[in-house]
């Protein structure tokens, strides 16, 4: 079962379409296993890889509304998540909202404390809504039953990315 030092978690990655979700995961993979260019998801990927000695199988899941009802169907699997908003799109921050409470009141995560990481994406732009701007928007501080924890990303550049899985991958269940 390979070394003791790792453990496999499943983590999964949910947002509204274009949001970044394929980016940042393609960022936090190997060198050679990166794509050289990203195209919309249309249902969902099944991604693995091993980072900072947690091994990730990520459901990249789709965020095109059609598609959002597949991501309760691995809620019971998953051990952390990380949900990524554009933090430039505010227009949309009432959908990524509407979102979030839905996937916080499911069951299959109300019952559990997993951690969540928010990564608010393209923070780089003009228009990019602070994190502090985006946990009140999202009302992020009624979150008391998990930890949870939002951090500015760039997934083009990678910015960000690496804070954030070091804080998920302490807050794993062991």
């Amino acid at each position: 079962m390979g070394s003791s030092s790792s453990k496999a978690s499943k983590c999964l990655v949910v947002g509204l379409d274009n949001s970044g979700k394929s980016t940042i995961i393609n960022q936090l993979k190997p060198e050679q296993k990166k794509s050289a260019e990203t195209v919309a998801t249309v249902g969902f990927l099944v991604e693995k890889f091993k980072y900072d000695n947690v091994n990730f199988t990520m459901f990249d899941m789709s965020g095109q509304g059609r598609y959002r009802n597949l991501w309760e169907h691995y809620y019971s699997e998953s051990e952390g998540i990380i949900f990524v908003i554009d933090s430039a799109e505010a227009v949309r921050i009432c959908v990524v909202k509407d979102e979030l409470d839905q996937l916080l009141a499911h069951k299959d995560i109300s019952s559990r404390p997993i951690p969540i990481l928010f990564f608010a994406n393209k923070s780089d732009l003009p228009k990019a809504l602070t994190p502090a701007q985006l946990s009140e928007a999202l009302e992020l501080n009624k979150i008391t039953d998990r930890p949870w924890n939002i951090v500015a990303s760039n997934a083009l550049t990678g910015m960000g990315l690496e804070a954030g899985i070091k804080w998920l991958s302490t807050h794993l269940p062991k």
